[in-house]
């Protein structure tokens, strides 16, 4: 078994509170970006191992992305502004608000707009290129938790488990609202890098994927699956899932639970093809590098429990193997 220290390192200067999103360069895995409820955004040079640049804020930053090129990026939280940042000059300037929080941001090369979702309900579409930079609000009926976006979708996962999908090409009404197939609350979901569908877990260790197209043929694929659990004392012990990432070139995902494990899934074959040894807390985000020769892991308490001790939050690179993410054959169609 190949050595987690020869494998693996720990990000210096962390966040110093919980670690909201990690998030590689699209195009440099030399790059990351972390947010944090420590109210900064900061910028690693993870082959240096070092903070490249951070910038403090005023409120807690609930997501953050990369923009139209590896210098600029976006943030938001809960000072309800979306901030654009240039990550050369440390300069930063207010696009626009939300009338709550800012939870999640992403942007599209497709359109060159930023998408934005907020406890307020609402989905806002940006072009910090106009005049007038808030192109398009639509109202929801939940609040957001979850947001990600592939090609030309983009899935929103609310309270109550709904899940409204739109194609960004024409956002009058949503293409898709269905219900998540998990019983209980969203705390992510991430779309599939071929662009068929996306996955969700939830806070009751469950993990599923859905697809988009609604033949009979492809609906029959969906499943959902139990994942980060554990016996103790005889007793099954469920874990939220607070965290997926799929690997951009195998179509393979991770997932990060509160109990501190990380694990690799094979969604098509649904086999586990690795765990990683615990991490020191809870799992809050994870993301794969555009090559998907890393993967970057926020070690961060989540706060399920409420105050309690817990370790520094921690940010540890991981550099895989090609049979750690590969997905597995299966023999003779069996």
């Amino acid at each position: 078994m190949q050595d987690q220290s020869a494998t693996q390192f720990e990000i210096a200067d962390p966040p110093t509170d919980g670690i909201t999103n990690v998030v590689f360069n699209p195009t440099d895995s030399r790059f990351l970006l972390a947010s944090s409820w420590d109210s900064t955004v900061r910028l690693y040079d993870v082959e240096a191992n070092k903070l490249q640049t951070q910038t403090k804020n005023v409120g807690a930053i609930l997501d953050v992305c990369f923009g139209n090129s590896g210098n600029i990026a976006y943030h938001g939280g809960l000072e309800k502004q979306i901030r654009k940042l240039d990550l050369e000059t440390n300069n930063e300037q207010s696009i626009g608000k939300h009338d709550e929080a800012v939870r999640c941001l992403r942007w599209s090369s497709e359109t060159n707009n930023l998408y934005t979702g907020s406890w307020d309900r609402t989905l806002r579409v940006w072009d910090d290129r106009s005049a007038q930079t808030l192109q398009q609000t639509h109202e929801l009926p939940q609040k957001v938790f979850s947001m990600d976006i592939c090609h030309n979708k983009l899935v929103v996962g609310m309270a109550n488990r709904q899940i409204y999908v739109y194609d960004i090409r024409n956002m009058t009404e949503p293409w898709q609202t269905r219900d998540s197939s998990l019983r209980y609350m969203i705390r992510s979901l991430r779309c599939m890098p071929n662009g068929e569908g996306y996955a969700c877990c939830s806070i009751e260790g469950r993990v599923s994927l859905e697809f988009f197209d609604m033949s009979p043929e492809t609906q029959a694929k969906k499943y959902a699956f139990k994942s980060h659990r554990h016996t103790v004392n005889d007793t099954e012990v469920v874990y939220p899932v607070n965290a997926l990432a799929f690997h951009p070139i195998l179509g393979t995902f991770a997932s990060g639970g509160s109990d501190c494990v990380v694990s690799i899934w094979d969604g098509v074959n649904r086999k586990r093809i690795r765990q990683f040894p615990r991490y020191p807390d809870e799992i809050s985000s994870l993301a794969f590098s555009h090559d998907g020769k890393k993967l970057a892991i926020a070690s961060s308490y989540t706060f399920d429990e409420g105050e309690r001790d817990h370790s520094p939050d921690a940010i540890f690179i991981k550099t895989l193997s090609e049979s750690d993410c590969k997905p597995r054959t299966v023999a003779n169609g069996s």
